[in-house]
């Protein structure tokens, strides 16, 4: 009997666990681009062109491996253009009354593979090195939820960085290494960039025609759309990007998006290469004295820490994660997010670059998008719907505890101690940013004033209710009360002018 083999944009690895579980004697590996995945929000160009190029080069490597392939174009005149509609489209055509699958890292697919009328196995997806089981195991218990304490498990598990026993150099955790300013020795590695070959030209032409009012274009494109095209980038990273890594990784520097940063999580992120394989060759490069310890610890903390517990808390947490809004924020997120006009310079130049690459490193999501959402009070499914859709290397399982718990504190505190909100002094310390910035950073009040400085206290004092108690908070609220009271007033009114005038729509 004929069975189908599903495999998503997301799942392009040859030792995907549905692909191991079936016969290439005798089953079809479906994979489709459908607008029901594409379309389900304004998907940046160049994530849809790189993962149509990827899903394709992929579907020719396992033809060429002896697996027969029913694959559907977006403007293929019978596709169903969805995922549901293309297994029932090809169960019908080649009479197939069984589908495998790998476990999608969405509830939403998740559930409309259990919803079809044919039987759907949903096999685990072991390219993670922390199973739902073993995540669930972890979490049973505990009070708080902490990545700093499951990232010291996965390093026991893995061997990663270890001493026997004991972590390599003494220590767990090297990040206080890893916060230098930018300055003028800033390493600038950049990534690998990729001439568009004839599958990813014929891919542009697609995107371009039918994603043509979506925020950004895919042109220029450069990044890599086969295993072999990301191998090289994890080659050039390492050797290049890597010894600076960890000094300067929440460093922001205007016109530079990349830095040394590896650009190697959208290659993670749709199966193109492998956590293992990645973690191994950063710590030989350490090991070998070619990277310090900082920068290898950082950056396999991301990895077998950070994106592996990401993961396991949207799962452990459930379909309605993506939906909470603890602070109870309302509004919607303002028209500068999709390139509207705006006088500050840091938001501007991140808004930019995402437009321009579908990237922004971790600092300006956190600390540049996130921490303005958050301060002014944006709808935090609004803003997991906007990264979700803007940068090519974001999907719902990765992006979910990202945004909604540790960027916007929508649940409360599983994620994250405390909000990560902040002033425009950090935003001055760790960018130059606001050196070309309209408004002054030093000014806290009146014409010109910043204003991350305005809503940041009105943040705290909007929410102090439920933040006062919290041990991390209590000398931030000290100052604040402390603070003259003819100047909280003022701090408060000229915030509701702000915040008013971005409603408005004005340019702010």
């Amino acid at each position: 009997m004929t069975r189908l083999v599903l495999v998503l944009g997301d799942q392009l690895s040859p030792n995907l666990s549905a692909l191991r579980e079936g016969d290439r004697g005798r089953d079809v590996v479906v994979m489709a681009e459908v607008t029901g995945e594409a379309k389900t929000l304004p998907h940046h160009p160049k994530k849809v062109a790189f993962l149509f190029a990827a899903m394709r080069k992929f579907a020719a490597g396992l033809r060429e491996d002896g697996w027969k392939v029913a694959y559907a174009t977006l403007d293929d005149p019978g596709n169903s253009q969805s995922i549901a509609g293309e297994l029932l489209r090809r169960a019908e055509e080649h009479g197939a009354e069984e589908v495998l699958a790998t476990e999608p890292g969405d509830w939403r697919l998740i559930s409309d593979l259990e919803d079809l009328p044919i039987p759907v196995h949903q096999f685990a997806d072991d390219r993670f090195l922390c199973s739902h089981e073993r995540f669930e195991s972890w979490a049973k218990g505990r009070k708080s939820l902490r990545m700093e304490y499951f990232y010291r498990e996965m390093r026991k598990a893995t061997g990663l960085m270890m001493d026997g026993d004991k972590p390599a150099g003494g220590k767990w955790n090297y990040d206080h290494d890893n916060r230098k300013p930018p300055d003028e020795g800033i390493g600038v590695a950049g990534p690998l960039r990729f001439a568009p070959d004839a599958v990813v030209e014929e891919v542009l032409s697609l995107v371009e025609a039918e994603f043509d009012d979506h925020f950004g274009n895919p042109r220029p494109f450069w990044f890599a759309t086969d295993r072999e095209q990301a191998l090289d980038q994890l080659a050039h990273w390492v050797a290049k990007g890597l010894p600076t890594f960890g000094d300067y990784q929440d460093a922001m520097v205007e016109g530079e998006p990349f830095l040394s940063h590896s650009v190697l999580s959208l290659y993670l992120n749709a199966g193109l290469l492998d956590p293992r394989e990645v973690c191994a060759a950063v710590e030989k490069a350490w090991r070998d004295g070619k990277a310090p310890i900082n920068a290898a610890e950082g950056f396999i903390r991301q990895v077998i820490g950070w994106r592996e517990y990401v993961r396991g808390i949207y799962f452990l947490q459930g379909p309605d994660y993506v939906s909470r809004n603890e602070l109870d924020h309302r509004r919607d997120l303002p028209e500068l997010f999709w390139g509207g006009e705006t006088r500050m310079n840091c938001l501007g130049q991140t808004i930019a670059q995402t437009r321009d690459e579908a990237y922004a490193h971790h600092i300006q999501r956190l600390m540049i998008t996130g921490n303005f959402a958050l301060l002014a009070g944006i709808a935090p499914r609004q803003v997991h719907d906007w990264y979700l859709a803007v940068y090519a290397d974001a999907f719902d399982w990765v992006m979910a505890a990202n945004t909604i718990g540790m960027s916007q504190f929508a649940d409360g505190g599983i994620v994250a101690s405390k909000p990560y909100v902040s002033s425009g002094s950090y935003i001055d310390r760790m960018s130059d940013y606001c050196a070309g910035c309209a408004y002054d950073v030093k000014q806290k009040t009146g014409e010109g004033a910043c204003p991350f400085n305005l809503l940041y206290w009105d943040f705290l004092d909007r929410h102090r209710d439920r933040l006062e108690q919290n041990h991390r908070m209590g000398l931030i609220y000290g100052a604040w009360d402390r603070m003259d009271p003819g100047k909280r007033d003022t701090i408060k009114a000229e915030s509701a002018d702000w915040l008013r005038a971005m409603a408005d729509g004005k340019p702010v």
